[in-house]
């Protein structure tokens, strides 16, 4: 892919399939999910226009040098919530001449009945990328018989959270300084557990890094 093909037109088209995939979430109740769709469509045009916008400044600005992954491995704890790491890897990717680093861990207890993973993921701050975060440009709440999903903060940075309660599996996602993503996907434990797991991550050190 050439990198005049990474576009705001790409990028936004990005925000838009991710606004309309999440607006067909759990249809357990028609009427709910026509007004939790209604008011997801509703912000569609200002993140598609955000998501353009910061894409034709990246283009500008052009591609920023991600961190070497392996300090982004260094900040994966050795047990998330009580859970021991099984595995942490990392690795750097290219396209259309940005690129992205990635560190991610995988914890679970002894029987395996209870898993968290974890990503650390640097963008760059690449307006394609920041499609992985286009939940940060919406405003969205939502609840279900079933679970939830909605954006919040966490500290000053913009998060997004969902949880299915009858399978007992959830994830948060955080974005930091507009270019470091962190999610935590979790199956077999609770919400609380899942957002503990940010907290020995640190997100201050991680903005700092260039």
């Amino acid at each position: 892919m050439s990198r005049q093909s990474i576009t705001p037109r790409f990028a936004s088209l990005m925000v838009l399939c991710y606004i309309l995939g999440c607006s067909g979430c759990g249809s357990s109740n028609e009427t709910k999910e026509d007004d939790s769709a209604s008011a997801s469509l509703g912000g569609t045009l200002n993140a598609v226009q955000e998501m353009a916008k910061q894409a034709e400044e990246t283009q500008q600005n052009g591609p920023v040098e991600t961190v070497d992954f392996r300090k982004l491995k260094d900040m994966l704890p050795a047990d998330a919530a009580g859970l021991t790491r099984k595995s942490a890897n990392g690795e750097k990717n290219g396209m259309g001449g940005f690129t992205f680093s990635t560190a991610t861990g995988e914890y679970e207890n002894e029987d395996n009945s209870q898993n968290i993973d974890l990503a650390i993921v640097d963008t760059g701050g690449s307006g394609a990328m920041m499609g992985m975060a286009a939940w940060s440009m919406i405003e969205m709440d939502k609840e279900t018989e079933s679970g939830y999903e909605k954006t919040t903060k966490i500290g000053d940075n913009k998060a997004f959270e969902k949880y299915d309660n009858a399978n007992k599996s959830g994830e948060v996602a955080v974005l930091v300084k507009n270019r470091y993503i962190i999610t935590v996907k979790g199956r077999g434990v609770e919400m609380a557990k899942i957002k503990s797991v940010l907290d020995d991550v640190d997100l201050e050190k991680l903005g700092a890094m260039k």
